[in-house]
C-alpha cells in the first residue's frame, strides 16, 4: 500500500473537551472518578461526543463494572447517579419530596460503590454529550451531520454499544463482569441490550438491572399516558396503582384506614384481572344491573364518586385520576409518585396545566446537584448546558424498525427474553416502586407471567418491587432495601 493509499484510509481525527479526574473517597476507600468525553464513529469519522463519569475502585481488573443509564429518552444518568448509586446524592425528606433549593450533597451510605464500580453514561443529547458539528462549524454542505442522527430506538442502542465496548477496551477492563442498570426507557435500554449487547457486540452480561421500566410501549401508551376505549390491559395495568394511592390518602371507600397495603394491592390485583376485566372485554354485553355493580365497585376502590367513574365508562385515564382523588382539597397527586401531592394553580380549568411535582418538581434539585459534583468535586470545566432532561430529544426520537406508518416502538420484552436464554448464566432484577402511575409495577407482573420461561430461566429472574414512586430511591427506607436487594444479586450474577 502506497502513502496516498494510507493517508486516505487513516480515521478521521477529533479531540473532545478534556475531562477531568480526582480521587474520591466513600465508606473509608478510595476510588477514582473520572469524567470524559468518548467519541463515537460511523464509518471511521467522529459524529459524537458521549460523556460518562466513572468511579472506579483500585481492587484489579475483576471486580465487577456496572453501566447506568436514566431514560426519557432524553434524560442524562443524573437522576441514578446523584439519587441513589454514586458516592454522593442529593439530600432528599426520604419520603418521595423534594428538599428546597438549593439542595445539599452528603456522603451516600447506599452506594453501590461497595460491589461495583459505576459508569454514568449520558446518551447524545442529554448531559454535557453532543453531536459533532463539521469543522469551522460550517453549515448547509453535504457533510454536515443529522443532529437527530441518533434519537432512534434501535441507532440508541447500537451507541450505546459502542460506548460500553470502546470503554471496555480503553479501560482495560475485558476480564470484569459486566452489568447493566438502567431506569425508566433506561430500563428499556437494558431490556434490549441484554440481547443486543451480547448478539451484536459480542459482549458477555453477569446481569441486567431493570428500574421502574416500560417494557412495552405500545400499552403503557395507552393506560398511563393516554386512554383507549378499544383496550383492555393498559387499564387493567394501572389500576392497582391508583387503589394503592387511594388507599394511602385516606379516600378509597373500600378498605378502611387500617388495612395493610399487602390486603389492599392483593384485592385490587384480584380485581383488575377479574372483574374490571372481564367488564372492559365485553362493554355493552354485559348485562347493566352487571356493570353497575362493577362500576361501583370502582368507585369505592378509587375514592371516586359513582357519578364520574360511570361518566368516563369506568376508564380513569391517570391525568383524571391524579386531579379528581383530592380535587376537594384544592390537590393534585404526582404521576411519578402518587404519594406527594402538589397545588393545583387553576382550579377552576377543565384539565390540569400545573406542573407534575415528582417530575417537572425535581428537576432544578437534581439539576444543581449533578453540576456541583461534575464541576465543583470532579472539577469538569465547560461551557456546555448540563442537561437533566431534553425535551428535543424526546419529540424526535424515532422508531427504526418501523415498517408501516405509526407502527409502534417495539417492546423490550422479546429481546429481553431471547438475550436471557442465549446466555445461560445472566441473571436479572426488575423492580418498580408501587406508586409510579407512569411505569406501573403491575405491567412488569403481567408480562413476566405470559412470558413462559423455562424453570432455570425463571431462577435467574428477579422480580421485586419497593414503596415508593418511579423514583423509588428518594425514600429512605425503599433506597436502603434496594441497595441490599443489589448486593445480594451482584454477587450472585458474578459467583461463576
Amino acid at each position: 500500500m502506497n502513502g496516498g493509499e494510507a493517508a486516505s484510509a487513516a480515521p478521521s481525527t477529533h479531540e473532545p473537551p478534556e475531562g477531568a479526574s480526582t480521587t474520591v473517597t466513600w465508606n473509608g476507600a478510595e476510588y477514582a472518578a473520572t469524567a470524559r468525553w468518548l467519541v463515537l464513529r460511523k464509518d471511521e469519522k467522529p459524529t459524537a461526543e458521549i460523556f460518562s463519569v466513572a468511579y472506579v475502585a483500585s481492587a484489579g481488573e475483576e471486580r465487577p463494572v456496572t453501566f447506568v443509564f436514566n431514560g426519557g429518552p432524553g434524560a442524562s444518568s443524573a437522576y441514578l447517579h446523584v439519587g441513589a448509586l454514586g458516592p454522593q446524592r442529593v439530600d432528599v425528606p426520604g419520603d418521595g419530596t423534594m428538599p428546597a433549593p438549593p439542595p445539599r450533597l452528603v456522603p451516600n451510605e447506599d452506594s453501590w460503590l461497595a460491589f461495583t464500580d459505576l459508569v454514568f453514561v449520558d446518551p447524545v443529547g442529554t448531559g454535557f454529550s453532543r453531536m459533532i458539528e463539521k469543522e469551522g462549524g460550517d453549515k448547509g454542505g453535504e457533510s454536515d451531520p443529522d443532529p437527530n442522527a441518533y434519537f432512534g430506538t434501535d441507532r440508541d442502542l447500537a451507541a450505546m454499544a459502542e460506548f460500553i465496548g470502546r470503554w471496555l477496551s480503553e479501560n482495560g477492563r475485558w476480564s470484569s463482569p459486566v452489568l447493566l442498570a438502567g431506569e425508566s426507557y433506561g430500563g428499556y435500554r437494558v431490556g434490549r441490550l441484554t440481547r443486543v449487547l451480547q448478539e451484536s457486540a459480542e459482549i458477555g452480561i453477569a446481569g441486567s438491572i431493570l428500574i421502574s421500566p416500560a417494557l412495552e410501549f405500545a400499552s403503557l401508551a395507552v393506560g398511563a399516558l393516554g386512554g383507549g376505549d378499544y383496550d383492555v390491559v393498559p387499564w387493567v395495568d394501572v389500576l392497582p396503582t391508583m387503589v394503592l394511592a387511594a388507599h394511602h390518602h385516606g379516600r378509597s371507600r373500600a378498605f378502611g384506614p387500617g388495612t395493610p397495603p399487602a390486603e389492599v394491592r392483593r384485592e385490587a390485583e384480584e380485581f383488575a384481572t377479574g372483574e374490571y376485566a372481564v367488564f372492559l372485554t365485553r362493554g355493552a354485553s354485559m348485562p347493566a344491573e352487571e356493570r353497575e355493580r362493577v362500576m361501583q365497585r370502582l368507585a369505592d376502590l378509587l375514592g371516586l364518586t359513582p357519578a364520574f367513574v360511570t361518566r368516563v365508562a369506568g376508564r380513569v385515564r391517570v391525568a383524571q385520576f391524579t386531579r379528581e382523588l383530592l380535587r376537594d382539597e384544592g390537590k393534585v397527586v404526582g404521576r411519578y409518585d402518587a404519594t406527594v401531592t402538589t397545588t393545583d394553580p387553576f382550579p377552576d380549568r377543565d384539565v390540569f396545566t400545573g406542573g407534575d411535582p415528582t417530575l417537572t418538581g425535581i428537576g432544578p434539585v437534581f439539576t444543581a446537584g449533578v453540576n456541583r459534583v461534575l464541576r465543583s468535586e470532579i472539577g469538569v470545566d465547560t461551557d456546555r448546558e448540563y442537561k437533566l432532561l431534553n425535551v428535543e430529544v424526546v419529540t424526535a426520537w424515532k422508531n427504526d424498525a418501523a415498517g408501516v406508518y405509526l407502527q409502534p416502538i417495539p417492546g423490550a420484552t422479546d429481546d429481553f427474553r431471547y438475550g436471557m436464554a442465549l446466555n445461560p448464566h445472566t441473571r436479572a432484577f426488575i423492580t418498580h416502586g408501587r406508586h409510579d402511575l407512569q411505569t406501573p409495577y403491575f405491567a412488569t407482573d403481567r408480562l413476566c407471567n405470559l412470558m413462559r420461561l423455562d424453570p432455570g430461566t425463571a431462577e435467574r429472574l428477579t422480580v421485586h418491587h419497593f414503596e415508593g414512586g418511579h423514583m423509588f430511591y428518594a425514600w429512605t427506607e425503599s433506597r436502603r432495601e434496594f441497595t441490599a436487594a443489589i448486593a445480594r444479586f451482584v454477587t450472585e450474577a458474578t459467583s461463576s
